[in-house]
């Protein structure tokens, strides 16, 4: 992105007259600035302390910010842009340096928590300062140092510094910022063949020419701006405001207070920071005018919001841990997209609209929130393809992968505006669309969404019309090379471990199409067009029969991962069967060899089901897609042996993925982890990169409480069926409260004796017929 030179920093505090004539000034947003090689300024003196260390994560809306235990952004020479440590807003880093120090050290860290998830709390200390000529002795532990950092339409940081000693102290105390604006696809790896400009902001003075004020806005000591003109030829701006009490002085981008307290004094210092893009907020939150309002404003919409979803709690303190946890990380994954709100897939790297993932993780969470189904399926809607676009992989009907607005978005480096190589979140979107109705019974959206369901349905048609099954075959060159939810490039593997070639029709992708056609049959009665259901129901019959016999491995008794490009079976033993369990399109018989093949040791390792069999060459059980186990990969195949009656089978995948959730940090569940096998001394062993909180693994967690339930919504009939509730051993008691199907709100409960599960209907506000069957 830049030079060394574009890193230095502006010493002295003094502002540095420069040679008009021998500058390039750029007149942006109604401001001045300057090419930052042009602006040389010495640095703050200093040193960074490099050091590895866990991170915490927050996120708020359409923000998040990584830093480290302390409450730090380091940015030291030496880190990489490929760090995931900074602040992130819709797909760009505003702020790639956050660094406090005491007298140029880092503060001795106490502890710190991110627990709720939109703020971070950090209790530090001063180190040990030797007295000499420029400073007094101070002890070590002297001065509480409360940090604390809030996100809600920007970044807000207040410092509360005490002095516990008897005898006044007098110290510096320095916030150090940068800001690279380096677009997400750049920090994953991706190699650019230009970049745009750092600036410095300066101010024409009529008697000195051009005047570069200390890295502020105005020069009155309360405001500082980082600044960058993208290929795009938008200006990105990360502004901070000093709204209590501003720095003493500047040195460069680093912010120096001189801080006087009397013994057992406290005084309080904080700043915001806005993103900006072409001098416009660039986040689509608020920003408020201080922390506390911040948080305040945060609270209250939460509380709002949890007025409106499910609550469920159980006897069991640790499974409440887990089912809190997934409560506030649905709540905080949300982000906004127009006037509707759908769950980010996750942090960091897919912190956007993803359509495969936000689909999923909507279906996941019906039972707690049906409302997301509503506003992902709308959004979804008004992105569908509209024409055909080799470069987007765009084709009327077909539902976005991944939506993305950054720099090398805009600039057209990446396809992402929205990219639709996806095979399979068009058939997710129409099963979404019919489940939502039969949870909801909403009428209004039915109509609304039906020629958007008309058109994904016509996508799958003409999709499958070269080989009678949806495939997919990259035609972007920034496209992705695999399609479907394993779209890493080495995992689509045959038996011998060897890639398969040619387009591609994943057997997962099939029985979605399956059941998107046998679920939309009915609907298409209900909108008068009794011929369309004839149809589906016919084609889905078709789909089946042929499904059986080119995907059915007998020697195996499983079904291949897929067919490859000569139509051949991709032999692999993979957990993709495991979707095809609830759909409907295996026989009975197919589908219990299925599920009692995903029992074997080699795919289920204890703590869920690993993607690729353990006896696979190619198996890696730290490979993303080749060994590896994700929740929600494990929630669906689950949900898919409840479907077929195998209850004990998939109580036990329940509580493994409860096992393993109970020992991450926050009780969080990640994205993935490593396929290891567990023994009665291991833990599971997280991946490194994984994405936490992420939308489709904490969308699981719902998913699991629903099997033990198993609660069975029709909505337009108003009913409700309540199929062999059965609560693992772990748990003998369930509340389900504020609880919709359709118009009528419920509390449910359930209570387990020996083997036997018993649910009651506490509270009924509603006409519902619940019947229980046990």
């Amino acid at each position: 992105m830049s030079d060394s030179s574009n890193q230095n920093q502006l010493g002295s505090g003094l502002a540095e007259s420069l040679n008009a004539e021998s500058l390039h000034i750029v007149e942006l947003g109604g401001r001045t600035f300057a090419p930052a090689q042009q602006v040389p300024v010495p640095e703050w003196p200093y040193t960074t302390i490099k050091r590895q260390q866990p991170t915490l994560t927050l996120k708020g809306n359409d923000l998040f910010l990584i830093t480290d235990t302390l409450g730090n952004v380091v940015n030291a020479e030496d880190v990489q842009v490929t760090s995931s440590m900074g602040l992130f807003c819709r797909d760009t880093r505003f702020l790639s340096r956050l660094e406090l120090q005491f007298e140029g050290q880092p503060p001795l860290l106490l502890s710190s928590t991110a627990q709720e998830g939109f703020a971070l709390s950090a209790l530090c200390a001063n180190p040990y300062i030797a007295s000499d000529d420029t400073h007094h002795e101070i002890r070590a532990e002297t001065i509480g140092i409360q940090r604390d950092l809030v996100l809600q339409g920007g970044l807000f940081e207040e410092l509360t510094l005490t002095n516990y000693s008897t005898e006044p102290v007098e110290f510096e105390l320095s916030i150090s910022f940068d800001a690279d604006f380096a677009d997400l696809f750049e920090i994953r790896g991706q190699v650019r063949e230009q970049t745009g400009t750092l600036l410095r902001p300066v101010r024409l003075a009529a008697e000195s020419g051009p005047v570069f004020q200390n890295g502020q806005i105005g020069g009155d000591g309360k405001e500082l701006t980082l600044a960058y003109q993208g290929v795009d030829r938008l200006l990105m701006e990360s502004r901070i405001q000093f709204y209590q009490r501003p720095p003493d002085r500047f040195e460069g981008y680093t912010a120096v207070w001189r801080v006087a307290l009397q013994p057992h004094a406290t005084e309080v210092l904080g700043y915001r920071l806005q993103p900006f893009l072409d001098n416009q907020p660039w986040s689509s939150v608020n920003i408020p005018a201080t922390l506390g309002q911040a948080v305040a404003a945060e609270t209250m919409e939460e509380q709002r919001w949890r007025e409106g979803v499910t609550s469920i709690r159980t006897d069991n303190r640790a499974l409440n841990q887990i089912i809190e946890r997934a409560e506030q990380d649905t709540y905080l994954l949300g982000q906004t997209f127009g006037e509707n709100k759908v769950l980010s897939a996750g942090v960091p790297w897919f912190s956007t609209l993803f359509g495969r993932d936000s689909i999923i993780a909507a279906m996941q969470t019906l039972i707690f929130n049906p409302a997301l189904a509503r506003q992902t399926l709308t959004v979804l809607a008004e992105y569908q393809g509209q024409q055909h676009n080799d470069w987007r992989e765009e084709e009327p009907g077909k539902i976005l992968h991944e939506l993305r607005f950054g720099e090398m978005s805009r600039s057209g480096e990446v396809p992402h505006t929205p990219y639709y190589g996806t095979v399979d979140a068009t058939p997710l979107w129409l099963m979404l669309y019919a489940d939502y109705y039969a949870w909801r019974g909403d009428r209004a959206l039915l109509e609304q969404l039906w020629p958007n369901a008309l058109a994904a349905m016509d996508w799958i048609d003409r999709s499958c019309e070269k080989t009678g099954y949806v495939t997919y075959y990259c035609q972007s060159p920034g496209g992705l090379v695999n399609q479907g939810w394993k779209d890493s490039g080495d995992c689509i593997v045959n038996a011998a471990g060897k890639l398969a070639e040619g387009a591609i029709a994943l057997s997962e992708v099939q029985g979605y199409v399956y059941a998107a056609k046998t679920r939309l049959a009915p609907l298409a009665d209900i909108m008068q067009r009794p011929d369309l259901g004839v149809r589906w129901r016919a084609e889905a019959q078709d789909l089946k029969a042929r499904f059986e016999r080119d995907f059915w491995l007998p020697e195996q008794g499983y079904v291949a991962l897929a067919l490859d490009g000569q139509g051949k079976a991709v032999d692999s033993i993979t957990s993709n069967p495991g979707h095809c369990l609830a759909t409907g399109i295996l026989s009975p018989e197919n589908a219990h060899s299925v599920a009692e093949r995903l029992r074997a040791p080699d795919l289920f390792c204890g703590w869920g089901i690993r993607t690729l069999s353990s006896s696979s060459p190619a198996y890696n059980p730290m490979g993303y897609h080749i060994g590896s186990v994700w929740p929600h990969d494990t929630g669906i195949i689950a949900a898919g042996l409840r479907s077929l009656g195998c209850i004990e089978q998939a109580l036990e995948i329940v509580q493994g993925i409860f096992d393993m959730t109970v020992v991450q940090p926050y009780q969080r569940p990640p994205e993935l982890f490593c396929g290891f096998e567990r023994t009665p001394n291991s833990r599971p062993v997280r991946y490194p990169v994984a994405c936490s909180p992420q939308a489709w693994a904490t969308g699981t967690m719902f998913q699991m409480l629903q099997i033990m339930v198993n609660l069975v919504p029709d909505a337009a009939n108003n009913y409700l069926r309540i199929v062999q509730p059965t609560l693992p051993a772990s748990v003998s008691y369930m509340a389900i409260n504020n609880f919709k199907v359709g118009q009528t709100l419920l509390d449910l409960e359930f209570e387990r004796s020996q083997e036997a599960t018993a649910c009651r209907v506490v509270r009924k506000r509603g006409n519902l017929r619940v019947v229980i069957e046990v």
